[in-house]
């Protein structure tokens, strides 16, 4: 009786067992599957990060907020080397420590970790030590990691999560911290097209117009306050004669008189830039194309009859040449008449500007010699 008792036991026990480890391999799996789904969350929020109309520097901070608070991470920070100098781009530890934090690179404990492009976990044991980095600041961290990140093998800079907490990410998922560095250098990757696009912007010397690379950056953001817009693009299509039958100063006069009245004669919403050349385009932010008909037909009407001259002081000032001066003084009445040629179409939010303009442009480059109209394509 006893022995059958004992083997009920044996087997309650034994299915108790069984049990537990069924649950456990049920709640790791649930566990498991919920972490998959919040990576997965966390990546769809970097790629509406990405497609923000907002800087480089922005989506970066962005992207760092969501680690924040996906993850429940107490700091992150992240710095990369942008081939001068190593700079914070984004964190949530008070920029007093920022100096600290860009300098980690130079530590002998992290020089390994960028060399063999692996993590390097760094704790305390108890409150009243600090982590061998920090240099003014005693109670803010106490266990960190650190990771190297590289693009196509190129080091880059690099991410640290740090805790408040000793020993705190003893027992951490490094996979899933991985997948989070990877998607981390996946957004950067992304970025760096439009980050080069915004360092190369540069304004023109006659107009003091931007170039052509601002309307894919913070000219875009304006653009993109609304769902659709007129992108509009002109030519000069009579600058070339100007420059041949009189002179490349006064052409270069026509030029910036025309940018001078446009520009003080459209609302600070607009952006307008000086495309290339004789081409210039205006992006009227929130309008539809039949909302900047008239607009443009008085635009064009008032600069079509701008006489445009060198006065005798310019002459003098640009220092001309004998035979362009010649010229001009057997010619008093030498007066320029610019002629344009207008062409817009509709951009939607979301969609490629640079495709508008680039049908935009191939229209004008394409059009009748002589044409001077506003067509809407």
């Amino acid at each position: 009786m006893i022995v059958a008792v004992v083997v009920i036991l044996v087997l309650i026990i034994l299915g108790l067992i069984f049990y537990n480890i069924t649950i456990h391999k049920k709640i790791q799996k649930f566990k498991n599957m919920n972490q998959r789904i919040t990576n997965l969350y966390v990546v769809q929020d970097f790629m509406n990060a990405i497609g923000e109309t907002s800087t480089v520097e922005n989506k970066i901070k962005k992207i760092n907020d969501i680690l924040i608070e996906r993850y429940e991470i107490k700091y992150s920070t992240i710095v990369i080397f942008d081939g001068t100098e190593y700079q914070v781009k984004a964190s949530n530890v008070d920029q007093k420590h920022w100096d600290a934090l860009r300098s980690l690179h130079n530590l002998d404990m992290f020089k390994d970790s960028i060399e063999s492009a692996t993590p390097k976990y760094v704790t305390v044991n108890n409150e009243n030590e600090k982590l061998p980095y920090q240099q003014m600041e005693f109670g803010r961290a106490k266990s960190a990691i650190f990771f190297p990140l590289y693009i196509d093998n190129v080091y880059i800079g690099y991410w640290i999560i740090e805790s408040g907490t000793p020993h705190d990410f003893d027992n951490v998922d490094t996979t899933v911290l991985e997948v989070i560095k990877e998607n981390i250098v996946s957004v950067l990757k992304t970025v760096v097209h439009q980050k080069t696009l915004e360092s190369i912007v540069r304004k023109d010397v006659f107009t003091g117009l931007y170039s052509e690379e601002y309307l894919y950056g913070e000219g875009k953001q304006i653009i993109d306050q609304y769902t659709i817009s007129t992108i509009c693009m002109f030519k000069i299509i009579n600058i070339q004669q100007i420059n041949k039958e009189y002179c490349r100063e006064l052409g270069n006069k026509v030029i910036t008189q025309i940018s001078n009245y446009i520009k003080e004669n459209i609302s600070s919403e607009y952006v307008f830039i000086r495309y290339m050349g004789p081409k210039f385009v205006i992006a009227f932010s929130g309008v539809e194309a039949n909302g900047v008909a008239d607009f443009l037909n008085e635009i064009k009407e008032k600069i079509e009859d701008m006489p445009i001259q060198l006065t005798e002081q310019e002459i003098e000032e640009l220092n001309l040449d004998a035979k362009v001066k010649n010229k001009t003084n057997k010619n008093q009445n030498m007066i320029a008449t610019p002629k344009l040629n207008f062409v817009i179409s509709s951009y939607y939010k979301g969609t490629g500007l640079e495709e508008v303009l680039k049908k935009l442009e191939e229209y004008l480059d394409h059009a009748n010699v002589n044409e001077s109209d506003i067509t809407n394509i």
